[in-house]
């Protein structure tokens, strides 16, 4: 055998490997599939889920399930409540990794006592939306727009939309907030996000397996293209608020150790509108509502009154009709 020939075959067994390696990650992480290494990840709360306080109040609701249709013709579901009284105020809430809409029941329950209607969309690869893939708010974007086409479709173009996300669901809500969004789409609260898709993932990486992102990364970063049409460099939350001008409400734990806490500083110091900056003292990932619940909703309650009309106390109604109820 010839030094040019194990060279090759050296070669041929490395991209082997690094093939299996990136599409194990892929399989991991971003296909959709049950996530069991979110069990056992000590940055996460695992005691007295606060999630579920509010199950029994969604479940009271006049909850209507809704199905839409993305750009590429995949099959998405979202759960809107009416407002209790007439509003020509929607908000839309985004869930995080691994979750789906209707878990968002404590965020619908706060805005809806502040008169919203509440839409709570499952992204694609959750819940009853479509998708064999998690999109880490990329692809997500541009089904968040169709979702603010179908409100103003349903509602008019007096209806006034705000946008919020928590973890994925913020790096989601901040990566919408870079298009060209419909007048009416007046401000976005973001609670945990990360700075892009890349960065978490390097940081997960790190966290996790102990791995440097060299060469792992960027081979998965190929699969994911490959599979779910999109490379991880794509997904900047960064450069998508630095493009916009829409009013920012930045949330986030200083004990979080999931997304870190230094990635909301970056955040807001490229966002290209006004911003504000909320820091929960002692909140860890996707806890600030439940580590300080009054606070939290007073502080959303500020930024929205500064960024909206105040509700009228008399006007039409026009709640979202769904296209079908479960």
């Amino acid at each position: 055998m010839t030094a040019a020939t194990i060279v090759i075959a050296c070669l041929i067994f490395v991209v082997m490997v690094l093939v299996g390696a990136g599409t194990y990650f892929y399989q991991v992480g971003i296909k959709r599939s049950r996530k069991d290494f979110l069990e056992v990840d000590p940055s996460l709360v695992k005691v007295d889920n606060p999630w579920e306080h509010e199950e029994e109040w969604l479940n009271s609701q006049p909850l209507e399930t809704i199905h839409i249709q993305a750009e590429d013709d995949l099959s998405l579901t979202g759960y809107y409540i009416p407002a209790a009284l007439p509003s020509e105020r929607t908000v839309i809430v985004v869930h995080g990794y691994n979750s789906q809409g209707k878990e968002m029941g404590a965020f619908a329950k706060f805005y809806h006592e502040m008169g919203f209607h509440v839409l709570m969309p499952d992204n694609r690869g959750h819940g009853q939306s479509g998708g064999s893939y998690i999109g880490f708010g990329w692809p997500d974007r541009r089904d968040i727009m169709q979702w603010i086409r179908y409100i103003l479709q349903q509602s008019g173009p007096e209806m006034t939309i705000t946008l919020h996300g928590v973890s994925m669901g913020g790096g989601t809500v901040l990566m919408t907030s870079g298009e060209d969004l419909p007048e009416q789409v007046k401000c976005i609260v973001s609670d945990c996000a990360y700075t892009s898709v890349k960065d978490i993932l390097t940081y997960q990486m790190k966290q996790m397996y102990k791995l440097p992102p060299f060469p792992l990364l960027p081979v998965t970063s190929l699969i994911c293209k490959l599979r779910a049409g999109y490379f991880f460099g794509e997904g900047s939350a960064l450069k998508q608020v630095a493009k916009t001008r829409l009013p920012i409400l930045f949330i986030h734990g200083d004990q979080d150790t999931f997304v870190p806490f230094a990635m909301v500083h970056r955040l807001l110091a490229a966002a290209g509108g006004e911003k504000e900056l909320y820091v929960v003292p002692g909140a860890v990932h996707a806890n600030a509502l439940f580590a300080d619940k009054k606070e939290y909703v007073n502080r959303i309650r500020s930024f929205i009154e500064h960024h909206l009309s105040p509700l009228p106390e008399k006007t039409a109604s026009r709640s979202v009709k769904a296209r079908s109820k479960k």
